[in-house]
């Protein structure tokens, strides 16, 4: 009897990394495809999430992986530096957030405006599906987001007069219909996860009606596997490098330490430590980065998969992990047959659900503000870059927040027996609203003395004080003038 107790968190557990396994194949897969990479380092990265960061401290029930969220970063990345520098870059940005596990700021990250997250995943989906569009349909994607968006046009044309990619497209569609339709089949959701079974079903149809479509290309697990060399290290002084190294860190901390929240919301046992957390992935994104493959993040849908799967313990992820190790290892030859536009529609499925559309009415009638950052956020991530489109978010929260706080109102006692008008300042001054303070001000009795009363005030910058300051001497020498022509 105690030992059948004993057992029943490792069956829940080995149960559920079968589930984790079945969904997270299709996505390492697609993920790695859609960023311009050998589909088998999209499956090293799974590898490492599991067996690596699946065994390390921080949260005990979410996964790591290649996440749709990096993809469109990295596919610039790869090709603006190649795919030898995408090693050096991971590396660095493993290290970065090790660095910020050690130092406790993990924590911080949930301080991030929620609008501003909401708006990064909005834009990298708005992104990642408007690339991934190409893909449906075999062709080639122009480059970046405003481009790839630009020549839609011209991608309709081509694809209606084309026989080959029409047959993909309509592969694409199917699997994102399955996508959609298969897990309100409950029964045979709780056997196969809906992306598996669309890709399946897709790869089917391809080898029975014998389509011309294009399949992912296979070139073997150490093939695929490339260390950065001493150049591409070498390359980590460079601005741009930088620069990415930095979005690569940030973003895949945010993502993984929200998902983390997410998942600690959906269970009932220990919650996450942020700082470990951090600590965890940026072990798994130095290795990754060793081995020259994707960065990971913790993923919420396959995260999400092992919680509702009944797993109890980490063992159901490093499992997963083990399952991803064997399939590549034994079984590569596999991913040759898979139409590359099955997991177009994988990540297009993916990519609207990046897309928080049941949230942005009820944001936009509560929160206008937070709605007007998810906007700007998202919408200058499709026509800049990942990177500065996300610090444009954070400083348009920034400054939202600074005007949000920095209310003042003046309470004005202005006596019938013409003695001196008094005035009360409360709340916080700042620059951000010196305009209407001295409107205010100015629009008092030019002939009255003023009392100025600043002890109601909680903050006062040096630019009001300064203003006020002036302000009072002006008033007095008006006052002396008007007395004197009087």
């Amino acid at each position: 009897m105690q030992l059948t107790k004993r057992l029943a968190p490792f069956r829940a557990d080995f149960t559920a990394s079968l589930v984790v396994f079945l969904v997270a194949v299709p996505l390492c897969v697609g993920v790695a495809v859609a960023s311009g990479v050998p589909a088998e380092l999209g499956l090293v990265t799974g590898i490492v999430g599991g067996l690596l960061t699946g065994l390390l401290p921080g949260s005990s029930l979410q996964v790591s992986g290649p996440a749709a969220g990096l993809t469109v970063l990295v596919f610039e990345a790869v090709k603006e530096y190649g795919i030898g520098a995408l090693g050096a870059l991971v590396l660095a940005a493993g290290a970065l957030q090790l660095a910020m596990g050690a130092l406790k700021l993990g924590r911080w990250f949930r301080a991030i405006s929620v609008a501003v997250v909401q708006g990064m995943l909005a834009g990298i989906g708005l992104v990642l599906i408007a690339g991934q569009l190409y893909a449906l349909a075999d062709a080639k994607a122009p480059g970046s987001g405003l481009a790839n968006i630009g020549a839609l046009p011209q991608l309709f044309t081509a694809t209606v007069r084309s026989g080959p990619a029409l047959a993909a497209l309509a592969i694409g569609v199917s699997t994102i219909a399955v996508l959609v339709l298969w897990p309100r089949w409950r029964r045979a959701a709780r056997v196969l996860p809906a992306p598996l079974a669309a890709v399946a079903l897709a790869t089917v149809a391809v080898w029975v009606l014998d389509l011309p479509v294009d399949r992912v290309q296979v070139s073997g697990l150490l093939d695929a596997i490339q260390p950065p060399g001493l150049s591409d290290i070498g390359r980590l002084t460079e601005v741009g490098v930088i620069g990415t190294v930095l979005a690569f860190a940030l973003i895949a901390s945010a993502e993984s330490l929200f998902s983390a929240a997410a998942v600690d919301r959906l269970h009932d046992g220990p919650r996450t430590n942020y700082d470990k957390e951090l600590m965890a992935q940026g072990a798994g994104n130095a290795v990754c980065g060793i081995l020259g493959a994707l960065p990971m993040t913790a993923v919420i849908v396959r995260s999400a998969a092992n919680v509702q799967a009944g797993a109890k313990t980490k063992a159901s992820r490093v499992l997963h992990g083990v399952w991803l190790l064997v399939f590549a290892a034994a079984f590569p030859a596999a991913l040759g047959v898979v139409p590359i536009a099955a997991l177009a529609g994988v990540l297009v499925h993916a990519g609207c659900k990046l897309i928080p559309l049941r949230e942005l009415r009820p944001l936009w009638r509560e929160h206008r503000g937070e709605a007007v950052v998810l906007f700007v956020t998202a919408l200058s991530i499709v026509l800049i870059n990942m990177f500065e489109g996300v610090l444009i978010g954070l400083l348009l929260a920034v400054a939202k927040t600074a005007w949000e706080t920095s209310h003042i109102h003046l309470e004005i006692d202005d006596p019938k027996d013409g003695g001196p008008v008094h005035v009360r300042v409360l709340g916080n001054a700042t620059f951000l609203r010196l305009p209407k303070l001295l409107d205010q001000l100015e629009a008092l009795p030019a002939d009255r003395e003023v009392d100025l009363d600043l002890s109601g005030l909680r903050h006062l910058d040096h630019a009001c004080g300064a203003a006020l300051t002036n302000w009072a001497e002006q008033h007095q020498r008006n006052l002396r003038t008007q007395e004197l022509v009087a």
